[in-house]
């Protein structure tokens, strides 16, 4: 079955009244058949018939052994590095999700979790920062906000030659255009919040495991921690990976004539996204990925003027996350990256000259002229 089909048929006809539509099992708890018997769902942190549904999808969709849902992406991102322990190290690309640096800078290493942050499109920094004690290779590719391409196969590669995990947060891209676990990665992680639901409605995080003994791990942590997505919000999340094909594919179209039309705007001085040829790393990008997704940064010649383009845009909503069916701005220094620290960003070239799009669903030639306008 193609990929537009099982997204389609996820959740249909899953119980006896042959609903097309997924029930929402509203129930904290299930009633045991008899003493020592259960009908497999015992209490909804556990388990739930709803979320499993969703689980059972997104394990078919990224081709591993289970899947996982959260209450939001960073409780997925949380989840992951708790499978290590004090004394461990992880090496990490260091333009990531703010929050994951975040998380893992200022939280994790307080309970003694070393990281070593690295250019993940240089495979060579990235082997140099490899110790004895390095359990895990986390990355994301494109990463986020300069849309650096990370080469996964190498990345794996690296892993196992020193029994490590090989990490990728898959958020933007999603499986439609990249599945990292059948190149041989063995975590993916998603920010469901983001093209997965696609809406700019929903908040939560997805895991899924390329091996069972894995997976396992993961399980026991999410249900000891209990940061587990609700039936509701996993119903949400069904509907909406429905439609992620027909999404996908427009915000792929759109960006791409969003980032050309920047690419010739006297007002920018750079681009940055994967699907421009003149882009680093896009032979890599088109040899593990079908599509280059909606995501992509410019710089402006100043902030004065990036600060002009936030306050100028009308169609274009200046907001924080990204995914949605609508486009959104955002300025990363400031906001999704706020607390990465200053001499980090300037090194990085997260100044406040940089602008974050996620390009949106509506049609590419208003974007374009919300954007002329703004930029005029």
């Amino acid at each position: 079955m193609k990929f537009e089909s099982k997204t389609v048929h996820i959740g249909v006809c899953t119980d006896h009244t042959g609903a097309l539509s997924t029930p929402i099992y509203q129930s904290a708890t299930f009633r045991h058949p008899a003493l020592g018997q259960s009908t497999g769902y015992d209490y909804t942190r556990s388990l739930n018939p709803t979320r499993k549904i969703l689980e059972d999808g997104i394990a078919q969709l990224e081709e591993g052994a289970a899947g996982y849902a959260f209450s939001s992406g960073m409780a997925a991102v949380t989840a992951v590095l708790m499978i290590y322990k004090q004394g461990d190290h992880i090496v990490i690309v260091e333009d990531c999700y703010g929050g994951t640096y975040r998380v893992v800078d200022k939280v994790f290493s307080q309970f003694g979790l070393e990281a070593t942050f690295v250019d993940g499109s240089n495979i060579d920094e990235v082997a140099q920062a490899i110790k004895e004690n390095t359990v895990a290779i986390i990355v994301e590719t494109p990463t986020n906000p300069l849309m650096k391409i990370v080469d996964i196969r190498a990345m794996i590669e690296l892993a196992k030659s020193t029994n490590a995990h090989c990490i990728v947060d898959n958020t933007f891209l999603t499986p439609y255009f990249q599945r990292p676990l059948a190149l041989g990665a063995d975590i993916v992680i998603h920010s469901g919040t983001k093209y997965l639901a696609g809406h700019n409605d929903l908040v939560c995080g997805l895991v899924v495991a390329r091996e069972a003994e894995l997976a396992e791990k993961i399980k026991y942590i999410q249900n000891s921690t209990g940061a587990v997505l609700s039936p509701n919000d996993s119903w949400l999340l069904i509907r909406s990976i429905k439609t992620l094909a027909l999404r996908m594919d427009r915000h792929n179209a759109n960006a791409i004539a969003v980032a050309q039309w920047l690419e010739n705007h006297p007002a920018v001085k750079s681009v940055y996204y994967p699907g421009l040829d003149k882009h680093p790393g896009k032979s890599i990008h088109d040899k593990q990925a079908t599509g280059y997704g909606g995501m992509l940064s410019f710089t402006v010649e100043n902030a004065k003027r990036a600060a002009d383009v936030l306050e100028k845009v009308k169609l274009i909503s200046f907001a924080e996350s990204l995914g949605g069916v609508e486009t959104l701005i955002t300025l990363p220094a400031v906001q999704t990256h706020a607390d990465v620290p200053v001499d980090v960003r300037e090194r990085l070239g997260i100044s406040d000259c940089l602008l974050r799009l996620s390009v949106g669903i509506e049609n590419a030639e208003d974007i374009i002229a919300d954007l002329a306008q703004a930029l005029d």
